[in-house]
């Protein structure tokens, strides 16, 4: 099951972006990561049995305030 994880990042600079993009690419069954949004404040993350709570509180812990927007499976 092909899962569309999108979660709402405070990024401080451009060091914490490209930080938060390796952090989301590193997790186990990861296929794309992506920044969107108007000031790049989401990262999109499109995987098979990715666990978004986990990497929701690695982003927390490592780069800032996270939020977990949106869980959606694609078909």
């Amino acid at each position: 099951m092909k899962q569309k994880i999108v979660i709402r990042v405070q990024h401080k600079c451009q060091k914490c972006q490209s930080k938060s993009l390796m952090i989301a690419a590193m997790s186990t069954g990861v296929n794309s990561v992506a920044l969107e949004g108007e000031k790049k404040d989401k990262v999109v993350i499109i995987g098979e049995a990715v666990d978004a709570a986990g990497i929701t509180s690695l982003l927390r812990k490592k780069v800032g305030h996270a939020s977990l927007e949106l869980v959606d499976e694609i078909k």
